[in-house]
């Protein structure tokens, strides 16, 4: 951790980080490029005699070649600089590639890896949050001075048994992605609440629209915590709710049920195509007929609207708002966090790297490159327009967790299979005995 007159960067050395952001092109979120080999000015003594204070970090994505000078890096890795110039430490890329591992997922060689002290910092998935969590595999990270600045979102969604186990460097935000000169020409306000987006619906099918809504087999589960969750994140009553369904008093089926009656209701009024969102890929199947202005509804995460990969460049007028619920239109919120191995050998220096990586400063400079969601509260970034209803729920704080490791039975995962299967021909009364198997299991 940084102590008072530890400066964290200064000016020369913000403005290179600066002029280095500028040259970066949009990349996934999880991608981190490894750094180069920095030199310490202020360290006379001879190589030789220099201790090398290493943090291996693991991550899913391949990093870029180490040697190659002035490429362009990820916003991630310009946080590593910033604490590798300032610890005197190197941060030792160890990178997960599918080919590598075979049939294991990123989630299971994670597991794997934290459980057998293989690294020191690693980018973790809820579930696997929540699973090294409750065994005490990750350092608590409650004491770090990062911490006063994040958001409570971030503090709910990365909190097991009363210890933050992991810090993310952006808040993931799901939102509908409507054109709204489809909704004008219609004469029809954008909707707020199930029976609005059902109304909405209807007259899109009547007016030769044949699917309103074009959905994938990902993420149709975000219109599933909108409406069951608005309540219990929005109603002031968070930890005691999520206590009695921990403790088995409550029962996630009672929440999630309309959500799925809701969906079965899409389908079977044919809003929604379920075979063909069974087997599509998110934005591949349902984007060509959304930006061809065939399809006026389609769901995405929040950085599919600065990308001209995905919808970043419409020929309409494209607006992002929040899922239908009873609290009006709801974001739906995710987070992958870093987190620490809590016997892992470099701990320490991890912790202190960690420490810069989530300033204010770094995590200005992460958000600037990217154009994200920041877990600080004191970290605000312009939004394109499109973005801007949908970030102004966020800022208002209303939303709801998509995951959140507090919860013993795993959110988006276990959401969207169950969605899959409703999607198949599962009763709405077969999905919620599979969120009741999935608690009794928990329980145990």
């Amino acid at each position: 951790m940084h102590h008072e007159g530890t400066v964290i960067g200064g000016r020369g050395r913000r403005d290179r980080w600066r002029r280095a952001a500028a040259g970066l092109a949009a990349l996934a979120v999880l991608a981190l490029a490894a750094c180069g080999k920095h030199e310490d000015p202020t360290n006379l003594l001879p190589r030789e005699k220099k201790e090398e204070r290493v943090v291996n970090l693991f991550s899913p994505m391949e990093k870029m070649d180490p040697e190659a000078e002035n490429v362009a890096r990820t916003a991630s890795d310009l946080t590593v600089m910033m604490a590798e110039e300032q610890l005197g430490v190197t941060m030792v890329y160890r990178t997960y590639t599918a080919e590598d591992y075979q049939d294991k997922t990123y989630d299971d060689v994670t597991l794997d890896r934290v459980r057998s002290n293989m690294d020191d910092l690693y980018l973790l998935n809820p579930d696997t949050l929540m699973a090294l969590g409750a065994e005490g595999a990750l350092m608590d990270l409650s004491e770090l001075e990062s911490v006063q600045n994040l958001r409570e979102i971030v503090l709910a969604a990365n909190t097991v048994d009363g210890k933050l186990v992991a810090i993310p460097q952006e808040v993931v935000a799901y939102g509908l992605f409507v054109n709204k000169d489809l909704f004008d020409q219609y004469q029809l306000e954008l909707p707020e609440t199930p029976e609005e987006f059902l109304e909405c619906c209807r007259v899109f099918k009547e007016n030769g629209i044949e699917t309103p809504v074009g959905a994938n087999r990902w993420w149709l589960e975000t219109f599933v915590f909108a409406q069951a969750y608005a309540d219990l994140y929005n109603g002031g009553n968070v930890e005691a709710e999520i206590a009695a369904l921990n403790s088995g008093e409550a029962r996630y089926s009672d929440y999630m049920r309309p959500g799925f009656q809701f969906l079965q209701e899409l389908i079977d009024r044919g809003y929604i195509d379920a075979e063909k969102a069974l087997v599509s890929e998110a934005i591949e199947a349902e984007g060509p007929d959304f930006l061809a202005g065939k399809t006026p509804i389609v769901m995405a995460y929040w950085g599919a609207a600065n990308t001209e990969t995905a919808y970043g460049k419409t020929d309409f007028t494209m607006q992002v708002i929040g899922f239908p619920s009873s609290r009006g239109r709801m974001p739906v919120v995710s987070t992958t966090g870093f987190g620490i191995g809590a016997r892992a050998e470099h701990r320490e220096d991890a912790l202190r790297a960690l420490e810069v990586m989530t300033s204010d400063e770094a995590l200005q400079l992460y958000a600037e490159t990217n154009r994200v969601i920041s877990p600080s509260k004191n970290v605000k970034v312009d939004c394109v327009p499109a973005l801007q209803p949908l970030s102004d729920r966020i800022e208002e704080g209303v939303y709801v967790l998509g995951s959140n490791a507090g919860m013993r039975v795993e959110q988006w995962g276990n959401t969207c299979l169950i969605v899959r299967e409703l999607l198949g021909g599962a009763s709405v009364d077969e999905c919620m005995a599979a969120f009741d198997e999935l608690q009794a299991a928990a329980l145990k």
